[in-house]
């Protein structure tokens, strides 16, 4: 039976590394010094210059300290690279309240921390630093300091166009902020179902090199019990029956002779490679044994003719994903499961079909995507049942497409019901061998 994945946290903490977020601000002081003083000494424009850069020197002294106090590989708590994004958040409102408030065309950099915090941050912590931001914004709006300009044509923003510039600052934030998490939430959960489907495909391939080695054991040990069990019964033969070590004698002949037959059976069970081309009736039918004794029928359906029929490799990743979707119908089956082969001379098709209630209609265009589950919770069932965390079929589908095939969901059509899931392999790659690094 396919081994299930236990429940992993698909909210896992995450962390930011102390030296990405020194190296942004470093970034941040060098651009905030050259701005300053390309406004005094190149544009000659009047403003509190020595003010603003106490507060960018209070800035790269915060960098500093982080520099001597930690490691720079450190990874923050999320709440503690919050309060680092917060201070570059209250340093860039410093800046402009002594530079024009929003008037001030850099205004929009309030969006730089808060950017940063929804892809790297909880979400908790994204809607806090985004609400300081827009608190900082309302409050540049009344209280700044003039904007740099030339006095002899002084600029005057209506007040109207000032709740324009507030309110894009305020949308920017929400959407490009909201976009940013989901983009990066979507990334991070592939990445997680990604690494759990090689765990998965790591764990078949130590089932199968432990078949090889079983079976290389069993060959290399024959030789030596052999010669054991010859000389154990020369010795046997030579002691009279009343001799003191006749029993002990007697005895090393009856396990020498234990030991060969336990390494015949491992011979019998081990097929000797952990890739061994099977016609594909005897891989379906490995695949379906485990499944056979819960009190679901499962029919299996072969063309009459098989003369022709296709040799397949052992191939861990198609032995666990058919399990998979395998065991997926055999929990929600009513009565009956069905799985049905047919082959070409240029296609090899499984069918695996189940008489429950199908894919519900609004997951069916998303099955195979990470973390969509198809469980349905059943009717009679209690609120405290699990309805799975949709990486079953994500993992059965990509190991199958590893191996070549094509898959294909649907319910079956009306009279009938319940879920139809196609599987399609060329033959030629479906024949070919393959090696466990191609799968």
């Amino acid at each position: 039976m396919p081994r299930k994945l236990d429940p992993i946290d698909t909210h896992s903490r995450r962390n930011v590394r102390l030296d990405t977020l020194v190296r942004l601000r470093w970034l941040a002081i060098i651009g905030q010094t050259t701005a300053v003083l390309v406004v005094e000494y190149g544009l000659n424009f009047d403003f509190p210059v020595y003010a603003c850069l106490a507060v960018i020197a209070l800035s790269a002294w915060l960098n500093i300290g982080l520099r001597l106090r930690f490691h720079l590989t450190q990874r923050l708590e999320p709440d503690r690279a919050a309060w680092l994004l917060a201070f570059d958040i209250a340093e860039l409102a410093m800046l402009l309240f002594l530079t024009g408030g929003l008037q001030n065309p850099f205004s929009f950099l309030f969006l730089g921390p808060v950017l940063l915090s929804s892809t790297a941050l909880p979400p908790r912590f994204t809607l806090m630093l985004g609400a300081f931001a827009v608190a900082c914004a309302t409050v540049l709006v009344f209280v700044h300091y003039p904007l740099p300009w030339d006095p002899e044509d002084p600029l005057l923003l209506p007040p109207i166009y000032m709740m324009g510039v507030w309110l894009s600052i305020l949308l920017a934030i929400g959407f490009i902020g909201v976009y940013a998490w989901q983009i990066t939430e979507e990334a991070r959960q592939l990445s997680d179902a990604l690494a759990a489907t090689e765990l998965v495909l790591a764990h078949e391939q130590h089932l199968s090199q432990l078949d090889g080695l079983a079976a290389a054991a069993a060959h290399e040990l024959g030789t030596p019990l052999s010669t054991i069990s010859v000389i154990a019964k020369e010795l046997e033969n030579a002691i009279p029956a009343d001799a003191p070590h006749g029993d002990d004698v007697r005895l090393l002949r009856e396990q020498a002779a234990r030991c060969r037959d336990i390494l015949a059976k491992i011979t019998e069970l081990s097929s000797g490679e952990p890739f061994d081309r099977v016609p594909i009736t005897a891989l379906i039918e490995e695949v379906v044994a485990p499944h056979r004794d819960f009190g679901v029928d499962i029919d299996v359906t072969m063309p009459e003719d098989r003369s022709s029929e296709p040799l397949g490799a052992r191939n861990p990743a198609i032995l666990y994903g058919l399990g998979n979707i395998l065991e997926n119908a055999v929990d929600f089956a009513t009565e009956r499961v069905t799985v049905a082969a047919y082959w070409d001379d240029d296609t090899v098709d499984v069918v695996i079909s189940d008489d429950g209630p199908g894919f519900a209609p609004e997951i069916l265009t998303k099955i195979g995507e990470p973390y969509v589950t198809t469980r349905r919770r059943r009717p009679n069932a209690s609120d405290e049942e699990p309805t799975g965390l949709g990486l079953g079929f994500f993992i059965a589908k990509t190991l199958l497409e590893r191996s070549g095939a094509s898959l294909s969901f649907a319910n079956r059509g009306l009279p009938d019901r319940g879920a139809l899931i196609r599987l399609r392999w060329d033959r030629t790659e479906f024949e070919r061998t393959l090696s466990f690094a191609g799968t």
